[in-house]
């Protein structure tokens, strides 16, 4: 009995060793998929070109005052979110606070009119509210195929608001409806939505690089007319 139990326990390093580098190929693969998504990004000079148009969108937008509104379901509500806290605060520069409202966030509205309504219409609804002539509004969906976001994106033509969409695939349904789509080339949620990040922190960090010191200048121009 002792010698089979000493067996057992020689015979559990190998195991547990195969299990190590079975979980750490698996680590790698996901980094590797990450990796090679963003690089198929990096050598599409056609994406480029439809980013730095988004960039100049949003510079455009600030610069004359509008706000920027954003919507998404499920990790890209999140997303939304994330995007208009960068905005609202700071990415990396000391600034005023750029107008942007993430549509996700006003849970009594969102249930009232889901409730009472139709969940699908609820984003439309939000733009016509609050939206204005020249706001931009940024639709952000892995599929592209999001029922809320593309009627969103419908609305805000009807209200001449310029359209910037953060999709995945083949960019769906979305991607006829926006006036610049931005789809991340592959076909699994959690890489688009890893690169739908990547993306959001270079439409900051561009913003903020561009327009530093419309905004620094402000910023000295209201703390003097506070005083």
């Amino acid at each position: 009995m002792t010698s089979h139990k000493k067996h057992t326990k020689e015979n559990s390093g190998p195991s547990e060793a195969a299990k190590d580098l079975e979980n750490q190929l698996s680590i790698c693969t996901h980094m590797q998929k990450s990796i090679e998504t963003k690089q198929r990004i990096l050598a599409d000079d056609d994406f480029l070109l439809k980013l730095e148009k988004a960039i100049q969108c949003l510079c455009h937008c600030f610069s004359n005052k509008h706000k920027l509104l954003i919507a998404g379901n499920g990790g890209s509500a999140a997303d939304a979110q994330h995007f208009s806290a960068e905005l609202v605060c700071r990415y990396r520069r000391e600034r005023i606070g750029l107008p942007a409202i993430a549509l996700t966030t006003d849970t009594s509205a969102v249930t009232a009119w889901s409730n009472d309504y139709d969940y699908s219409t609820y984003f439309e609804r939000a733009l016509q509210a609050l939206g204005q002539a020249h706001d931009v509004f940024v639709g952000i969906s892995t599929s592209g195929q999001s029922p809320s976001i593309v009627k969103a994106l419908k609305a805000a033509k009807t209200h001449k608001m310029p359209t910037i969409a953060l999709l995945g695939k083949d960019g769906g349904e979305a991607a006829k409806h926006a006036d610049i789509s931005l789809i991340v080339p592959a076909k699994e949620t959690p890489l688009i939505q890893e690169s739908h990040i990547m993306l959001i922190h270079i439409l900051c960090e561009e913003v903020e690089s561009r327009l530093i010191n419309v905004l620094t200048g402000a910023e000295k121009l209201s703390n003097s007319d506070r005083e």
